[in-house]
């Protein structure tokens, strides 16, 4: 039994997992996984490989032999920095298709778990619960309605300077639920023992504050699902 603790937050895009798991991360002195990030790298070498998003063999390899690094808030693949790229809206698309590929997900399988370091870790992503952290301490399932989804993603955009139709934002948000809920391995979905937060009406820090008010509970022997 790995005794390493960790917080596991599920969900779909753009329902805020990554920042408040970034943030709990912090606040509890964890590690942080931005599992997503690690298939955005994966289509976006693909592209610049001039692979396509279905070529199954070819992701599997680059996936098992991705040269990726995190450090101080920047994400490289080799020796270019990266960060910026893969947030692009055409890379996230990608990813979805990448990330539907059995061969894909089994390559980076053993790289999440890697990240498993003490004093802990909060990993964000689709299957942190369901398959790579089964065992998670706290496993949350994170939620929001889809348009609540888009318009989050419009103003993240606008913000950016980065031209955005927040009508094909919500189509290409329900087009990746789809493709996520219905993948042959690991789909979205919520774990049975996965607490269920809905963050339409709510803000990040209340978010934050219900996730850490939970996997504190968990610390003092609250055990109630």
């Amino acid at each position: 039994m790995n005794l390493v603790p960790v917080i596991a937050i599920d969900g779909p895009t753009a329902s805020g997992k990554g920042t408040i798991a970034e943030i709990v991360a912090k606040t509890l002195g964890f590690h942080y996984l931005d599992s997503g990030a690690l298939y955005r790298l994966v289509a976006l070498a693909a592209q610049k490989s001039n692979i396509p998003a279905d070529y199954e063999e070819k992701l599997g390899n680059i996936a098992a032999t991705l040269d990726a690094r995190f450090e101080a808030g920047e994400i490289s693949l080799g020796t270019e920095r990266v960060t910026d790229q893969i947030r692009a809206e055409a890379v996230g698309l990608a990813a979805s298709r990448v990330a539907a590929l059995p061969g894909v997900r089994a390559a980076l399988l053993q790289r999440q778990r890697d990240y498993r370091m003490s004093p802990g870790l909060v990993a964000d992503g689709r299957d942190m619960g369901s398959v790579v952290f089964p065992d998670a301490q706290l496993k949350v399932f994170l939620t929001a309605t889809a348009e609540a989804r888009a318009e989050r993603r419009y103003k993240q955009l606008k913000q950016k300077g980065i031209t955005a139709n927040i009508t094909v934002l919500l189509q290409d948000l329900q087009d990746r639920d789809a493709r996520d809920e219905s993948r042959s391995v690991a789909p979205l979905k919520q774990s049975p023992d996965a607490r269920l937060l809905d963050t339409t009406a709510m803000s990040i820090a209340d978010a934050v504050k219900q996730v850490l008010e939970w996997y504190r509970g968990l610390e003092i022997g609250d055990a109630r699902p």
